[in-house]
């Protein structure tokens, strides 16, 4: 397995399988040239199977951490060390970064990504919540995760 930070829109859309849906041009285009947002894609046979992205977030008073946007693993490659990998690779690279820390939220019951983000190192946070603005529609709703 070969893990390569991705740059390319072509590169992008052929990895997009593995994405919630289609990728959209202007939005691939924006992530890939924004400094600090960060897609890798591991490659098996030089096929797609899994996907991590990665967002630098900076404050004036606590520096640059790494935000785990998403992690994404084909369904046939699963539970195969496809995605610690590809959480390992974040995490390096944000260290290379010079990112104090790295963070992810995901659904508590959520077992497979519990367990791949456990295994790559991380440690739970106590209490969080996650507040969310949705937009769509034109319409603001707020949605609560705990």
């Amino acid at each position: 397995m070969e893990i390569r930070r991705v740059v390319e829109m072509g590169d992008a859309v052929a990895a997009e399988r593995l994405f919630d849906g289609a990728a959209r041009p202007e939005a691939t285009a924006r992530f890939l040239h924004e400094e600090g947002h960060h897609l890798l894609v591991a490659y098996l046979d030089g096929k797609p199977v899994g996907m991590v992205s990665g967002v630098e977030t900076t404050h004036p008073d606590k520096g640059t951490e790494m935000f785990l946007y998403e992690l994404s693993v084909d369904p046939a490659h699963r539970r195969r060390g496809v995605g610690g990998s590809l959480v390992r690779a974040l995490r390096e690279l944000a260290q290379q970064r010079g990112c104090y820390g790295m963070w992810v939220g995901t659904e508590h019951d959520n077992a497979a990504a519990l367990a791949t983000y456990r295994a790559a190192g991380a440690t739970d946070e106590e209490d969080f919540v996650s507040l969310t603005w949705s937009f769509r529609n034109g319409t603001a709703t707020t949605e609560t995760a705990r």
